[in-house]
């Protein structure tokens, strides 16, 4: 009569370690920077709403909308975002300075958590 054997044999999970082995050796360096990654995309995404809300403002400041706000400088162009301010976590500073309405000016933000930096594009309505 022959007796069954159930399992794995030593060698069988030997291999299947040292593949898994491999693979975490090849993908985690693929990983480890993810952080600064994903701090450089929140920066540029905080610079991408800031230069759309001035545009957003200049437009309306053509079109004699109400409830535009004045843009002259970085500090300003804080009041067209939604909340009039900065997300929590970031921090402004002044890049070209604006030279008129309709004038492009350029300001730097900075991720405070992880120091990524990103500009952002304003347009200046005065």
């Amino acid at each position: 009569m022959q007796t069954r054997r159930n399992g794995f044999t030593l060698i069988e999970l030997v291999v299947v370690i040292v593949i898994l082995g491999i693979l975490a050796a090849v993908a985690l360096p693929k990983f480890i920077d993810l952080s600064s990654q994903a701090g450089a995309a929140a920066a540029a995404g905080v610079a991408g709403a800031l230069s759309s809300a001035t545009s957003i403002n200049y437009a309306a400041n053509r079109a004699s909308a109400a409830g535009n706000v004045t843009v002259s400088d970085c500090a300003t162009a804080v009041n067209a975002l939604a909340g009039a301010a900065m997300p929590t976590g970031y921090s402004l500073a002044q890049g070209t300075v604006c030279s008129g309405n309709g004038s492009i000016g350029t300001c730097t933000v900075t991720n405070t958590q992880t120091s990524q930096v990103a500009s952002a594009t304003i347009v200046c309505t005065q």
